[in-house]
C-alpha cells in the first residue's frame, strides 16, 4: 500500500502542481505510477466541470467561462502538456533529419510555428466549447448537470486521453534513453501497467458511450484517431515518444474530442 501511495504521488508530483508529500523517489516507487495518470484526468474533469456549473450558476458568459476552464487546465497540470505540444510544434515543423528534431525538442526556446499552432488549437478548443455552451439550453443548475452530457463528454475525454498517453509510455518505444518520460517507462511494470491502463481506457469509453450514445461514440473514436496519428508520426519523425511527444498528444486528443462534441451538437447528436 505504501508503495502504491508513493506511485501516486510520484505521478501527480510529476505531471501536475498539485501539492504532494515530498520524498525521495525509489525505482520500486514508480512500478506504477503510470496507473494514476488517468486521476490527473478525472481532477481536470471534476475542475472544469465546476466551472462550467459556476458560469451556468452566476450566467458569465460561454466565452469567459471557457476562458477559466482552459486557464484551470495549465494551472492544474502546470502547463507541462502544452509546452510538449509546442516544443513538438517547432520540431515537425523544421522538416529536419531526427536528430536534429530530437535536439529541437530539448532547447528551451520557442520558435514562430509554436506560437502559431498553440494559439489556434487554444482558438479551437475554445470556440468549440462556447459553441456547444451557446447552442445548449443549460439545465436547472441545482442538478450540477449544466448543458446535459456534453461536458460530461468533454470532461470523461480528459481521463480518456490521460489514459491513453500512459498506455503510449509502455507499449511504444522511447526515442531517446534519457528523460523523464524515459524513466517512468523503464521503471514500469509493463505488462501490469499496459493491463490496468488498458482496461481504465475501456471503462471510460464505454462511459462516454453510455452518457452521450453517437456523440460520445464519435468522441472516443476522435481519440483513438489522434492515439493512432501519435504513434505513425512519432515513429517516423522521432524514432518513438518522448516527454514531449506525450504532451503534444495530449493537446490535440482534449482538443480533438471537444471539436467532434461541437460538430455533434451542431448536426443535432
Amino acid at each position: 500500500m505504501k508503495s502504491l501511495l508513493r506511485s501516486f504521488a510520484i505521478a501527480f508530483s510529476m505531471y501536475s502542481k498539485i501539492p504532494m508529500p515530498q520524498f525521495t523517489w525509489e525505482k520500486e516507487d514508480m512500478k506504477y505510477s503510470i496507473v494514476f495518470f488517468p486521476l490527473i484526468g478525472a481532477v481536470l474533469h471534476a475542475v472544469t466541470y465546476g466551472i462550467r456549473f459556476l458560469g451556468v450558476f452566476f450566467e458569465i458568459g460561454s466565452v469567459p467561462t471557457g476562458l477559466f476552464m482552459m486557464a484551470a487546465i495549465v494551472v492544474i497540470t502546470g502547463g507541462i502538456h502544452v509546452d510538449g505540444y509546442m516544443d513538438c510544434s517547432d520540431a515537425f515543423s523544421s522538416y529536419a533529419d531526427r536528430e536534429k528534431k530530437l535536439e529541437i525538442l530539448k532547447d528551451p526556446h520557442i520558435g514562430a510555428f509554436a506560437v502559431i499552432r498553440v494559439m489556434t488549437l487554444a482558438a479551437v478548443y475554445l470556440a468549440s466549447v462556447t459553441i456547444i455552451a451557446d447552442r445548449k439550453s443549460p439545465v436547472d443548475s441545482s442538478l450540477f448537470f449544466a448543458d446535459g452530457e456534453d461536458f460530461l463528454i468533454i470532461g470523461l475525454g480528459f481521463i480518456l486521453s490521460w489514459a491513453l498517453s500512459g498506455i503510449s509510455v509502455v507499449s511504444f518505444p522511447c526515442a531517446k534513453n534519457e528523460g523523464t518520460l524515459y524513466s517512468f517507462a523503464e521503471g514500469a511494470d509493463k505488462k501490469r501497467c499496459l493491463s490496468i491502463l488498458v482496461e481504465e481506457a475501456l471503462v471510460v469509453s464505454i462511459a462516454m458511450i453510455l452518457i452521450g450514445g453517437i456523440c460520445g461514440g464519435c468522441a472516443v473514436c476522435a481519440a483513438l484517431a489522434v492515439f493512432w496519428h501519435y504513434k505513425v508520426r512519432t515513429g517516423k519523425e522521432l524514432g518513438g515518444i518522448t516527454g514531449d511527444a506525450a504532451g503534444w498528444f495530449l493537446c490535440l486528443a482534449e482538443t480533438a474530442i471537444a471539436l467532434t462534441v461541437c460538430v455533434c451538437v451542431l448536426l443535432g447528436y
